[in-house]
């Protein structure tokens, strides 16, 4: 049963899930696109970078992941010893099942001096399969960490093409792609600067290239709020997924945001809620785990991330 809008019944609600937080030592992580009840009620809240450097390093023995399945994984590979719940089980990425362990094979065979680098936003399987990890955030540094000349970038082709400007090695990508930032097109930018001829573009390196030539700036969604903040720009088109303009709006007061597409809707990151959170603390489940043949072999490719310096 979903939260009442109820005042009085909302506030039972969230009694219970600090008191229960406070009973299993658990901590809630939500990602920026979650919907705003569940963002203002985590303990974190951030990009997938920020999520999987706290999930290393938490003390808590519960994890109550607000997110995908890969990032509820992603925590129950570099914290095996935690409890990892996922409340929303059915929460997946589209994205990250566009490629398959077998296909990183494949590919490996195909280009074997090329170093494999896979986007968090895949299973651990794929994580598995790969040399190092990466998030949008620092997708181009971990590319240039490399001794290879040559990458496979699994999944998306966009932030592959994205990394490709950057670097001189050869980005080979793979054809998947984020169903949410995939619709946003350049018209709609055009569109949006006519509508707000004083605002600042600010667009995911998950888009298109079409977008991103015509955006101001490229981003991580945690990017977009520090930017955000820090400009002296007061208006922001933002062109990534409208969860985000939630923590931009704490964060930056006194500044107006207004989404780049009015579809930048990811329906499976909406599916949490705020009973599914209750429940997840209450029964410990939809619990997470990844089998150690695995999971030991995609947490070498994370680490590799996680030690290159921020």
């Amino acid at each position: 049963m979903p939260v009442s809008d109820t005042p009085r019944e909302r506030e039972t609600v969230l009694r219970q899930i600090a008191a229960l937080k406070g009973e299993r030592n658990a901590t809630v992580l939500a990602h920026n696109y979650q919907v705003p009840e569940v963002q203002d009620i985590a303990d974190l809240v951030g990009d997938s970078l920020e999520l999987a450097r706290a999930a290393a390093n938490l003390d808590s023995d519960v994890i109550v992941f607000c997110g995908v399945d890969f990032m509820a994984e992603t925590a129950a590979i570099l914290s095996p010893e935690k409890t990892v719940v996922l409340p929303a089980a059915d929460a997946c990425c589209p994205m990250a099942r566009m490629i398959t362990a077998g296909e990183v094979r494949v590919l490996r065979q195909r280009f074997p001096d090329a170093a494999a680098v896979a986007y968090v936003n895949t299973s651990a399987e794929v994580k598995a399969e790969s040399d190092i990890c990466c998030t949008s955030a620092n997708a181009v540094a971990v590319v240039e960490s490399l001794a290879a000349e040559q990458v496979i970038f699994l999944p998306d082709r966009n932030l592959a093409r994205y990394v490709a400007r950057f670097t001189a090695k050869e980005v080979l990508p793979w054809d998947g792609y984020c169903i949410v930032h995939e619709r946003m097109t350049a018209d709609e930018v055009a569109a949006a600067r006519r509508a707000h001829p004083d605002a600042e573009v600010l667009v995911h390196p998950e888009c298109r290239p079409g977008v991103i030539d015509l955006a101001d700036h490229v981003f991580s969604t945690s990017g977009m709020v520090r930017h955000a903040c820090t400009s002296t720009a007061r208006e922001f088109v933002i062109g990534t997924e409208v969860g985000l303009l939630h923590q931009l709006e704490k964060q930056c007061p006194g500044k107006v945001f207004y989404p780049l597409s009015n579809r930048a809707i990811c329906v499976n990151m909406k599916k949490t809620n705020l009973s599914a959170v209750l429940r997840a603390l209450e029964r410990l489940k939809p619990r997470v785990t990844v089998p150690e043949d695995v999971a030991a072999r995609a947490r070498t490719a994370i680490e590799r991330m996680l030690a290159l310096p921020r």
